[in-house]
């Protein structure tokens, strides 16, 4: 049974209900709901007031950041931000040298509305209080790559990629990229601010064999989806898009979150966000069988066991990349991971690159 019959189905319910929108939803006598703020990020909002309403005064507009979504037959989840900018600055092409600092000299358009287009249906949307959208639309595309549009006032619509998973994929490929596909070094705070903000995105290394790994997945697995799930704010989505381009890894949406302040504390919770989204992908696509690649250096093997145990249907396996002592000094590991033993009736391989990791995964029969 697949999950995107015609009209408006269940299934399409059932996502929409998974929408972390930020529009704040009334209560029931008919009002909003106004929740309280954590200290840090009312003043964040004040600082973001007092420069935009400069910003505005010097011509500034809104403008859209478009990230890549995904979705069946029948739905479509749509992410973009909507931020404040120069018209005429714009990038026509792509710079020679980034630095990652650039990625965070942003200022959000809090709370503004945007147009979504696509399928023949059109839709508005409304962005939280840091200018991102995330939301699901019903929206009847066929299985592959397609597009939705999403414009705002006074500025060009953008075509943002969303990929459509047919009903009858069963295999996917969820993978990590911190150490797992990148070369970054996290979360050892120096080496991560290196190699965020002041590294030239250029000058980043990809992890021996994971590109032709994953290549050799989804040609094995014709129509599998490939995921990029990572704690790494949406700033750095684009520059994540093209090193991944660049290294010729399959395109597939980037699942990134913020890391500004939230309602209730300073700074998101990497690991949660990991774990729902992990939780939200099983019910959008209950019938897939993810592969979960990861590495040893953080959280990955603990999420990815609690994952197996909640949700086993939805794991065909778990590979680890191994780092090697150093490394894993480096990522902040002081102790070494044991990760031979998975979960009862669970694959779970280990390896320290991609072409081991391809070995293990022939071996038990996966391609």
């Amino acid at each position: 049974m697949g999950w995107g019959p015609v009209g408006r189905p269940a299934r399409v319910a059932e996502v929409a209900d998974l929408w972390q929108g930020c529009s704040v939803p009334p209560t029931p006598a008919g009002q909003l709901a106004v929740p309280t703020l954590h200290r840090a990020a009312r003043i964040e909002d004040a600082v973001h007031q007092l420069v935009e309403r400069r910003l505005r005064r010097t011509g500034w507009r809104m403008n859209v950041i478009a990230y890549t979504g995904y979705g069946a037959p029948g739905w479509v989840r749509v992410m973009c931000r909507v931020l404040l900018g120069r018209p005429d600055t714009r990038q026509k092409g792509r710079l020679e040298k980034v630095r990652g600092w650039r990625s965070f000299t942003t200022l959000p358009a809090k709370h503004a509305t945007v147009t979504i287009e696509t399928g023949g249906v059109r839709c508005e949307a409304r962005a939280d209080r840091s200018g991102f959208v995330d939301t699901v639309v019903e929206a009847h595309l066929p299985p592959g790559w397609g597009s939705v549009r999403i414009s705002v006032p006074d500025a060009e619509p953008v075509e943002a990629p969303v990929r459509i998973l047919d009903p009858n994929v069963r295999f996917g490929v969820l993978s990590d990229i911190d150490d797992t596909v990148m070369v970054t070094a996290l979360p050892r705070p120096l080496l991560a601010a290196w190699n965020t903000f002041v590294l030239d995105e250029h000058a980043r290394a990809a992890v021996p064999g994971m590109a032709v790994l994953y290549e050799r997945l989804v040609t094995a697995h014709p129509g599998a989806p490939v995921f990029y799930l990572s704690t790494g704010a949406w700033n750095v989505a684009p520059t994540l898009t093209r090193f991944l381009s660049r290294h010729l890894y399959p395109a597939g949406p980037l699942l990134l979150t913020d890391w500004g302040p939230t309602q209730d504390r300073w700074f998101r919770s990497g690991r949660e966000h990991k774990r729902a989204t992990l939780a939200r992908l099983a019910k959008e696509f209950p019938e897939v069988k993810w592969l979960l690649v990861g590495d040893d250096g953080q959280h990955d093997p603990e999420i990815y066991r609690e994952f197996v145990a909640d949700h086993p249907d939805n794991v065909a396996a778990v590979a680890i990349r191994r780092l090697s002592p150093a490394q894993a000094v480096l990522a902040g590991s002081l102790l070494p991971h044991d990760n031979r033993e998975g979960p009862v009736g669970q694959k779970w391989l280990s390896a320290p690159d991609g072409a081991g990791l391809w070995r293990l995964l022939r071996d038990a029969g996966l391609v």
